[in-house]
């Protein structure tokens, strides 16, 4: 026997891409029920290549008898929908932002934390980190097991889809629109983003910092290490699908970059590319599609004491969201959950 598994948000990006990948993956469910508001019941979604589901209505359905939901719908559905599935028996991988800092809530991304996962059952709940911040720790840890991370400065470069399809649509809409002299239509996006970059993602602070960027500094801290420090500047910039970071660690013993790429070239779900010639580097077009977190440049920095800089790409609708929730549930059915009778 196999799972019940509802997938919600099933016809959104990362809902889409949820369901593609348990397929790909094979993932041990005989039921798969998609979900979605009201306005999308009846629609039909993909599911894998062969196999067509109708989206059913997240408000009236009852998760009795579900075994793990694969949630994507927003914050705020979110916070209505994952503990009434909780209670109902089912375990919750949650994508949005909502449960990620509750102390009962573990945070997990497999090839870094899997042990937090042990902690699922103080709420049924478990929460899958920010698009940027996965990318981020999963080639941060091998390092930090290398040489212990002191302080990191990052800033990132992420594509429009990281603000769902209306943002790909702008970005779309917008390029299209200035060959023919169209003024640019704002509506997702607080400056135009074709053929621009905005260094502005999420809501500002009150110290001036915007709460992507506070979330790569508090959820690094809650998955990697508490002690690590962290600044970052989030950028949205022009792309369709990847995101792409410019890592600078400094770390508290030495290290160099041959031995940072030999532990990077062995860890898990870490692909490095860094040839120091043309194209000896990877960038988001080449990471769309793929699971890997690709990491690139590898170097040392003279301005610092033990400290490295790294280019790291990776698809953020994959990795950054939908991947990383399905290999949650993975390590979950493995280590935790018993098969259904």
């Amino acid at each position: 026997m196999g799972y019940k598994v509802a997938v919600i948000g099933a016809t959104g990006n990362v809902g889409h891409e949820i369901l593609q990948i348990l397929a790909e993956r094979e993932f041990p469910a005989d039921d798969v029920v998609a979900l979605a508001s009201a306005k999308s019941v009846g629609r039909e979604v993909s599911f894998g290549e062969d196999e067509i589901l109708k989206v059913r209505d997240l408000e009236t359905f009852d998760f009795t008898g579900c075994d793990i939901a694969l949630s994507s719908p927003g914050a705020k559905v979110s916070a209505i929908h994952s503990p009434r599935a909780a209670k109902a028996g089912c375990v919750v991988i949650d994508n949005t932002s909502h449960f990620r800092m509750d102390p009962e809530v573990p945070l997990v991304v497999p090839e870094v934390n899997p042990h937090h996962l042990a902690d699922y059952g103080r709420k049924n709940i478990i929460a899958n980190p920010n698009c940027s911040t996965i990318q981020m720790v999963v080639a941060l840890k091998p390092l930090h097991d290398l040489a212990t991370i002191r302080r990191v400065v990052v800033a990132t470069y992420q594509s429009v889809s990281g603000a769902g399809r209306d943002g790909m649509d702008e970005l779309f809409n917008q390029t299209k629109g200035i060959y023919v002299n169209d003024p640019p239509a704002k509506e997702k996006f607080t400056k135009q983003i074709a053929f621009n970059v905005i260094p502005h993602i999420d809501v500002f602070m009150e110290d001036g910092s915007t709460k992507e960027e506070w979330k790569m500094m508090v959820e690094t801290k809650k998955i990697l290490d508490p002690r690590i420090k962290l600044t970052a500047t989030c950028v949205r910039v022009p792309v369709f699908i990847g995101h792409a970071e410019a890592i600078n660690i400094e770390f508290e013993n030495p290290i160099s970059a041959e031995e940072a790429r030999a532990v990077l070239k062995n860890a898990p779900g870490i692909t490095v590319i860094d040839h120091r010639a043309d194209e000896g580097y990877v960038t988001p077009v080449e990471s769309a599609g793929d699971d890997q977190v690709y990491v690139s440049r590898v170097r040392e920095d003279p301005t610092v004491e033990n400290g490295l800089s790294l280019w790291v790409v990776s698809d953020n609708l994959r990795k950054g969201a939908a991947l990383n929730a399905v290999q949650i549930a993975e390590a979950l059915v493995e280590s935790h959950l018993k098969v259904p009778a």
